[in-house]
């Protein structure tokens, strides 16, 4: 862990998103040092499955040293956020710091994606950041050694971080376009840079997305408020920078990052958008698969290595199998062996074979033929099959992560 030095003692930081999760990270991070933290976020209540609230986020704060300003703020209603920033300037007397965390995501492609949720994540991300920096910013022309961090990716242009998720990367990645064009109008004035993690972080977000037991394959939000605490006590000068949270921590002496692990000795997850991730996944063991997309339907073969893994499937399946999974899995199978093929974990005793499940589908699974095998095989690790954009997921994410038992049962068998 990056220790505090107390360079952050008096400074104040304005967090959006910081009831909880990364954002409240950085806030408790900050608080050791003494530093004032506004908590800029919409929960004033306490949301039935995500836990905190600005307000038990800002007795977490003061427990720990610091002064704190719980405010609700929409970031996408600019009237919230400039009454957050006055509030903050008038209590604290300045802004110091501005740290962009507010961010909503939705892994879905672009006929499977409501304007509602497009409008959403743009709303939030990109004009959200852009609207919060705005306001910030004349106060923090004002600060000895002001900063802006916002919680984005680098810019990678690579079509597979779009193809399955067209909307939350235009999104995402429109917080980054602000770092890189207000780094650069600002040079000499305010510090602007990005963090982004290198591997997935646990939050009540990825739980939402993955399970419960995606967890497992997860750094803790220490890494992140580390990296952060990091950055922000860098001076002005230090801007422009997409960092990755290990890659900093690394400069700053940190070796063992175990530490971070939320289930130390397990493979990590690898977070989106990193040309990394495929090097991070080559040593990895099976892995959780996460969202996204559609398919069409065809005839399956009765015969072939597709029909051989079925055949298999049905032998494996068996009643707690089938409780304790709960689904229905529709695969959309392209390439030699093209078909559609289901498997029923859901109903009776289980049940697999050609053509389309007998009711409706929990979970839609659209790949090649050839890399279909390989992974029940054991062959082609699910992690790497998604993060090469060879695996598309449509429906409860969740249950994807609950057919590793049964991949894990089969390979003495394929």
């Amino acid at each position: 862990m990056l220790q505090n030095t107390g360079k952050l003692a008096g400074k104040t930081l304005f967090i959006t998103g910081a009831s909880r999760g990364i954002g409240k990270a950085i806030a408790l991070k900050a608080a050791k040092d003494g530093a004032n933290v506004v908590i800029a976020a919409k929960t004033a209540q306490a949301h039935p499955k995500l836990p905190g609230t600005i307000y038990t986020a800002a007795e977490e704060i003061e427990a720990l040293g610091g002064r704190a300003l719980p405010c609700i703020v929409d970031v996408r209603d600019e009237k919230q956020i400039g009454e957050a920033v006055e509030q903050a300037v008038q209590k604290f007397g300045g802004i110091d710091i501005l740290v962009n965390n507010a961010s909503a995501i939705n892994l879905t492609g672009t006929l499977e994606t409501p304007m509602k949720k497009v409008d959403l994540m743009l709303g939030v991300n990109l004009r959200g950041t852009y609207l919060t920096s705005k306001l910030c910013i004349p106060h923090l022309l004002k600060s000895k050694n002001p900063h802006i961090l916002n919680l984005s990716p680098p810019l990678n242009l690579n079509p597979i971080w779009f193809k399955n998720h067209t909307a939350y990367t235009m999104a995402k990645y429109g917080m980054s376009m602000c770092v890189l064009g207000m780094a650069e109008e600002f040079r000499g004035s305010i510090a602007v840079n990005a963090l982004w993690p290198k591997t997935a972080i646990q939050t009540a977000a990825m739980e939402m997305l993955g399970g419960a037991e995606v967890g497992k394959q997860c750094r803790n939000v220490d890494i992140m408020s580390d990296a952060a605490y990091a950055i922000l006590g860098k001076p002005r000068s230090y801007t422009g920078n997409f960092v990755i949270d290990e890659e900093i921590l690394k400069t700053e002496g940190i070796k063992d990052f175990d530490i971070y692990a939320v289930a130390p000795g397990n493979a990590l997850l690898p977070d989106f958008f990193l040309d990394e991730a495929e090097a991070l996944v080559q040593n990895m063991g099976d892995q959780v698969v996460i969202p996204v997309v559609k398919g069409d339907s065809r005839s399956a073969a009765t015969s072939g290595p597709i029909a051989e893994t079925f055949n298999i499937i049905k032998g494996v399946l068996n009643p707690d199998i089938v409780k304790s999974t709960g689904g229905v899995y529709k695969f959309d199978l392209s390439g030699e062996h093209a078909g559609v093929w289901f498997i029923d974990m859901k109903n009776g005793g289980g049940s697999a074979g050609s053509g389309e499940p007998p009711v409706k589908a929990d979970v839609v699974m659209t790949m090649d033929s050839a890399d279909f095998t390989k992974m029940f095989a054991g062959k082609l690790k699910p992690t790497m099959a998604f993060m090469s954009g060879k695996l598309m997921i449509k429906g409860d994410m969740s249950l994807a992560i609950k057919m590793e038992k049964m991949m894990s049962m089969m390979k003495s068998k394929l």
